[in-house]
């Protein structure tokens, strides 16, 4: 990005991140809340790693998606708190092999946190069922990043149209 202005490329771009996003998340009939959940659109999260503009479409995309497609409050909150630390995180690695990682730890503590702490498990005292929650979200979280997100990061780059567009790195 230049400065702190967005270029209208930049913006259409974070624009587009935003609704694949929302629109992955929001159609596919596979579970995208709770304590296992698996979002293909997390696979996106890799993607400040190659376009800083996806900051913001990251963000947008994902509190859309949790608004409209969770009746918690907290989710609309702590889910995209996470998408946006773990994009900022993201943006600033120098290693693609590392860009996977900042979205399974955030989401692992902040939304394992989260479903520990708005749905208690019966039986089971706050730091278990945040143990188990952190484990279940973090493992579709981490398949949905390194596999998927990955398959976009070695991809991308090999598009002629968006090399001039995006951050050059190890």
């Amino acid at each position: 990005m230049s400065g702190s202005r967005f270029t209208p490329r930049q913006l259409a771009t974070a624009g587009i991140i935003a609704a694949v996003y929302a629109v992955l998340t929001l159609a596919l009939p596979i579970p995208q809340y709770g304590p296992i959940q698996f979002r293909v659109a997390e696979a996106m999260t890799v993607l400040p790693f190659l376009f800083p503009e996806a900051i913001p479409g990251l963000t947008v995309g994902c509190f859309l998606a949790n608004l409209l497609g969770s009746p918690m409050p907290a989710d609309w909150v702590v889910g995209t708190a996470a998408t946006l630390i773990a994009a900022v995180w993201t943006s600033r690695l120098h290693h693609r092999a590392l860009a996977p990682l900042p979205p399974v730890i955030c989401n692992m503590a902040l939304v394992g946190a989260e479903i520990a702490l708005f749905f208690p498990t019966e039986g089971m005292g706050f730091w278990a069922a945040y143990g188990f929650n952190a484990l279940t979200v973090g493992i579709g979280e981490a398949a949905a990043c390194f596999i998927l997100g990955s398959l976009l990061l070695r991809t991308l780059p090999k598009v002629p149209a968006l090399r001039r567009y995006m951050t050059v790195r190890g």
